[in-house]
């Protein structure tokens, strides 16, 4: 269990990338912070592909799967699950490689209606979406290395719930069509809710997304119609990759409801630092965003653009480079 605390802290900048795949220098560590899970002693040890699906194929409460460094070729899908006391690790090194099937080739890492994992230190790279997780409860997605992704890099989606997104490293997302790039993307947007969750609302809720570098040719982080209560804490975010499209114009968009967006810091933004809005009537409202860094130099527009209302912007926030708000005052 992790004990989950409002506190952050910024790792390292991000290193530049190109829209090909890409390692990333050696040195560049994810980020680590307060609150950070260890992987206990193994109770299985993987070099192989093939050696891994067995491993998450038997998986039960307690298991630590140990990843050797190596290249691991295929999409992998955890569908087990642990409890509270006693999740299932798989934990490895940034040389512990996840290798899909390019931009269109599916997911890497796959939580798959399991609950309580712990996905620790390891890379996905070159697949279509880095790690995908449905209907998962209480799992934490830790210090992994995700880059040269097709789509968006880490997706917590159709009722996902009390996850934690923290200390991952991601870049070089968008391989495949670079509006849907995200870096960190929480639900389902109302237009997909036929698709993937029988038509209702995606209840994705209090999931918390802290102490990531995200440099992503969509949003660093979208959070999606239909999903309350969280908290983006302590992230750094690099938008000079940002593909302005019109849509893809600030670090962070928040359509949903009641979310705490603190101490984060941003960077090269096309228009705005953080926006809300309202896709589905009452979405978009009830969020707080205090202590936030934000440098608008060479942006258009401001640091926070509250088009819905009902939220809250302290004073705290720090802008350089433009004006905080569009309009009204700070709280």
């Amino acid at each position: 269990m992790v004990k989950v605390e409002i506190k952050y802290v910024v790792g390292a900048l991000l290193v530049a990338t190109s829209g090909v795949l890409v390692a990333g220098p050696a040195q560049a560590a994810a980020p680590t912070g307060p609150g950070m899970v260890k992987c206990p002693r193994a109770t299985t040890t993987v070099g192989t592909a093939s050696q891994l699906k067995t491993a998450l194929a038997k998986a039960r409460a307690g298991d630590v799967i140990r990843l050797r460094p190596g290249l691991y070729r295929g999409n992998f899908v955890a569908q087990k699950s642990g409890t509270k006391s006693r999740p299932i690790f798989v934990c490895g090194t940034a040389g512990s490689v996840i290798e899909g099937g390019g931009p269109k080739g599916g997911y890497g890492f796959h939580i798959n209606k399991g609950n309580y994992w712990r996905l620790v230190g390891f890379t996905v790279r070159n697949s279509q979406k880095g790690v995908m997780a449905d209907r998962t409860h209480g799992s934490v997605i830790q210090s992994l290395t995700v880059h040269s992704i097709g789509d968006e890099a880490i997706h917590l989606r159709d009722f996902s719930t009390k996850n934690i997104v923290q200390y991952n490293r991601i870049y070089n997302t968008g391989l495949r069509k670079p509006k849907f790039g995200e870096g960190v993307y929480i639900g389902t947007a109302e237009s997909n809710w036929k698709k993937y969750t029988g038509g209702r609302m995606d209840r994705s809720d209090g999931n918390w997304v802290r102490g990531n570098e995200i440099k992503s040719t969509a949003e660093a982080v979208d959070i999606k119609e239909g999903t309350s209560g969280g908290w983006i804490v302590g992230n750094t975010f690099d938008g000079s990759a940002l593909v302005n499209d019109g849509t893809n114009d600030s670090w962070v968009d928040v359509k949903g409801n009641d979310y705490v967006i603190e101490g984060n810091r941003g960077r090269k933004t096309p228009l705005d630092g953080f926006q809300t809005h309202e896709i589905v009537d009452g979405w978009g409202t009830g969020n707080v965003f205090r202590r936030n860094v934000i440098n608008l130099s060479g942006a258009k527009g401001v640091g926070i653009n509250d088009t819905v209302g009902g939220n809250t912007i302290t004073c705290d926030n720090k802008v350089t480079g433009g004006p905080l708000l569009k309009k009204g005052a700070c709280s």
